[in-house]
């Protein structure tokens, strides 16, 4: 086999390569925004003309990334985006960052890798570098992706580069962000490794080769479901904890103090994000080609996918104490988004605990600054606008569920004008007066 001997690393080193970027959601919009920053001409593509219009305007559609830098670059010209694939000729390093939920049957839907495999078959020419980011099962990238490329002709690691390159986008994290982040970077040969390098190491602190894609695909699901496995197990402790009569979150602070071996998590009502609900099931799944049955994962996402019923069952225990029945209660959901402070809905437990709510007859409503509304999808059926949180309204309710802890809510306000209150993230650990209306769940 020939080796490929390519000048696209000095392309990379001179920022005169060209880049795309394949999804413009919570981790292509960064990480296009991140190459652009770092001086590369940068071209996002995605089917949402939605996105590509706010782009061209210089308006952010996500919470957490703000308008102004993304106009500056919008303005230079140093960051644009297009709904036409076939812009991806001109381009040297294209960056995918597509979605892989999974199925109704809970098995990896490599739908969204395929269509852009597709989109970009036509368009693969030599000395071309082609990054997977999407978070996916090991093998992906060699499998899955790898056949799409080379349809016409050129083969991977001869004619053009592949690598993939797990993404760790934490929407709302405020101590690391795409550049400070280490990337990891797997490559199909060591000469697709040394270029994927060169382009990450161009535009973020740290990078963290490994010896193949595969690796590199693990690594990602290691890391989450080792949050699975950890949340699961405080989420046990949770429900363990109510029986005993036992504050969990007092016996977390509590452990929390040993200076080694202890790292706390802490319970809530179910997981939410695009990661950690999801992942383990792409290794359990994978897992499965090779005789091997992940009990230990398993059983953790067992345990996670109950919390959003044990939240309802607590809430029909609060209720009950006031000699109410959940079905025909006025119920207050506060928070949508899968965690505090942010706009993203992907996953969020609070979806599967609003279906669960009516089912059982409850009148739902919900409030979130930051979600104005929910719409139909996702497995779920109703449609849903936020309603406004005030101390003349919240006492119509008999019970406000609070499933995310937004910073920006009054939760001694809450308590205090609450006839009835379900606390799933320990919001009113600071709250005294009206301690009583208070249920952990």
């Amino acid at each position: 086999m020939r080796v490929m001997v390519s000048p696209l690393v000095e392309m990379i080193r001179k920022r005169e390569a060209k880049v795309g970027v394949v999804g413009l959601g919570y981790v292509g919009l960064p990480l296009g925004m991140a190459f652009a920053e770092a001086g590369f001409p940068v071209t996002g593509l995605d089917i949402d003309k939605r996105k590509i219009e706010k782009i061209g305007k210089g308006e952010s559609y996500i919470k957490h990334i703000p308008s102004e830098p993304l106009a500056k670059l919008s303005n230079e010209g140093k960051l644009k985006a297009t709904t036409d694939f076939a812009k991806a000729t001109e381009m040297d390093c294209i960056v995918i960052c597509v979605p892989t939920p999974l199925t109704a049957s809970r098995e990896p839907d490599m739908t969204y890798i395929i269509q852009t495999g597709e989109a970009l078959a036509p368009y693969v020419r030599r000395n071309q570098l082609f990054v997977l980011e999407s978070t996916t099962y090991p093998g992906t990238t060699e499998e899955v992706l790898k056949p799409l490329l080379e349809k016409n002709g050129l083969k991977a690691g001869v004619d053009f580069h592949l690598a993939f390159s797990p993404e760790r986008e934490d929407p709302g994290n405020k101590s690391f962000n795409t550049k400070t982040i280490p990337k990891i970077v797997g490559g199909f040969t060591p000469a697709c490794l040394e270029v994927a390098q060169a382009l990450y190491s161009s535009a973020l602190k740290e990078t963290v080769a490994v010896s193949s894609t595969r690796v590199a695909e693990l690594s990602k699901l290691l890391e989450n479901i080792f949050r699975c496995v950890n949340i699961a197990m405080v989420n046990e402790m949770k429900m363990l904890c109510d029986r005993m009569n036992i504050d969990v979150w007092e016996v977390i602070q509590a452990a929390s103090t040993k200076p080694f071996g202890f790292m706390p998590f802490f319970p809530g009502p179910g997981l939410g994000g695009h990661c950690i609900p999801i992942d383990p099931f792409y290794l359990t799944w994978k897992a499965r080609e090779y005789e091997f049955h992940t009990k230990f994962i398993e059983l953790a996402g067992e345990v996670n996918t109950q919390m959003p019923y044990y939240v309802v069952q607590r809430t029909m225990e609060a209720l009950n104490k006031h000699k109410k029945t959940l079905n025909g209660a006025k119920v207050l959901c506060l928070g949508a988004a899968y965690k505090k402070d942010i706009d993203d809905m992907r996953e969020s437990p609070s979806l599967r605990v609003i279906s669960l709510l009516n089912e059982k007859g409850a009148e739902v409503s919900y409030h979130d600054p930051y979600v104005p509304k929910l719409e139909k999808g996702h497995g779920f059926h109703f449609e849903m606008s936020s309603v406004p949180l005030s101390p003349e309204t919240i006492g119509e309710y008999d019970a406000v569920l609070i499933l995310t802890d937004h910073s920006s809510i009054d939760y001694a306000m809450v308590v205090q004008k609450a006839q009835c209150v379900i606390d799933t993230r320990n919001a009113t650990k600071m709250v005294g007066p009206g301690r009583e209306k208070v249920t952990k769940a």
